[in-house]
């Protein structure tokens, strides 16, 4: 059996050292290296070279991993080990000089996450859990809040970028909880969104639309710290099924009934 503890603190470094070199070229972004994927979907060098100095050191702490990277410098998946790397999320922010902006670096086992790590590079705080272990940030213990109301909780949301087919819900969503929650928070990087909920930062975390590189890490790293983590249905696909809500155990419950509700029709 591999010693995930090892694992995910060399991984922690390797996040860590790729913030680095992100913070370096973050005053090198001008508007002609921009490229768009897609609509308001963009990615720069510093994206696809850091995915490079990911995966090149991730080669060598587990050979026999395969992996799944947003920007496909390396696309060919292995039967039992897989790493889920982001590179750079929120990559928006990024070009118009705002932060966050975090590497989001996990591994699974058999589909299963069992190492995980985020490291937000404008604060310097690297997150970071491994199977059966506690949370932690920068060496020390987090856990979600244990608030037991939403109307006394903080919620974090992303707004759609490409996909507008679930607009009615979305609107309808932040209708609700502005007047039924301490407010909204739209940060634009959805693995700093949910280590936010494990670190206590904020109570809760739904989004649709994302990609498992986006939430893999940051979900395990929320159930370490002591939250719930689901798909709007309340079931387990919420690292390939493109929607997630995390929250702390005390109002989980009621914060998915909430969401599950408002894109029961989707």
């Amino acid at each position: 059996m591999i010693n995930c503890e090892n694992i995910c603190r060399q991984v922690s470094e390797v996040a860590k050292e790729t913030g680095k070199f992100i913070l370096n070229e973050k005053n090198k972004i001008n508007p002609e290296i921009i490229e768009t994927k897609g609509l308001n979907s963009f990615v720069t060098y510093v994206d696809k070279n850091a995915e490079k100095l990911i995966t090149e050191k991730l080669k060598k702490i587990l050979p026999e991993a395969g992996f799944i990277t947003e920007e496909g410098t390396e696309t060919k998946q292995a039967e039992k080990y897989n790493w889920i790397v982001d590179p750079l999320d929120g990559t928006t922010n990024f070009i118009h000089g705002l932060e966050p902006f975090a590497v989001s670096i996990a591994l699974s086992e058999n589909n299963k996450i069992i190492c995980g790590t985020v490291y937000e590079a404008g604060k310097d705080e690297c997150f970071y859990a491994w199977r059966n272990s506690k949370a932690y940030l920068n060496g020390k213990e987090i856990k979600v809040t244990e608030t037991n109301k939403l109307a006394d909780s903080l919620v974090a949301t992303g707004f759609p970028y490409y996909d507008f087919s679930e607009n009615k819900p979305v609107l309808e969503s932040l209708d609700f909880l502005m007047k039924n929650s301490h407010g909204i928070r739209r940060l634009g990087s959805a693995a700093t969104d949910l280590v936010y909920v494990a670190c206590g930062r904020i109570e809760a975390f739904y989004e649709y639309g994302l990609s498992p590189w986006d939430v893999a890490a940051g979900a395990f790293i929320v159930q370490q710290a002591g939250g719930k983590v689901s798909d709007f249905e309340g079931g387990d696909n919420y690292i390939f099924g493109r929607e997630i809500i995390a929250a702390n155990n005390n109002i989980f419950e009621e914060f998915s009934g909430i969401i599950k509700n408002f894109f029961k029709n989707k």
